[in-house]
C-alpha cells in the first residue's frame, strides 16, 4: 500500500466519519516529526531538545 492510498484512505474516513477534530493533532505531529528529522543532524539539534 502507497504512502498515497493511505493519505487518501485517511482522507475519506476523516469526511465520511466527521471526525474534523484530528486534523489539527494529525497536522501537529507531522509537522513535529518533519521538525526532528530535518534538524536531526543540523547545528539546532540541542536547540530543539531544550524545549522538551
Amino acid at each position: 500500500m502507497s504512502k498515497l492510498a493511505i493519505m487518501s484512505e485517511f482522507w475519506d474516513f476523516l469526511r465520511v466519519r466527521k471526525k474534523w477534530w484530528l486534523t489539527p493533532i494529525v497536522l501537529f505531529l507531522a509537522l513535529l516529526g518533519a521538525l526532528i528529522v530535518f534538524t536531526e543532524g543540523s547545528a539546532v539539534a540541542p536547540f530543539i531538545y531544550t524545549l522538551f
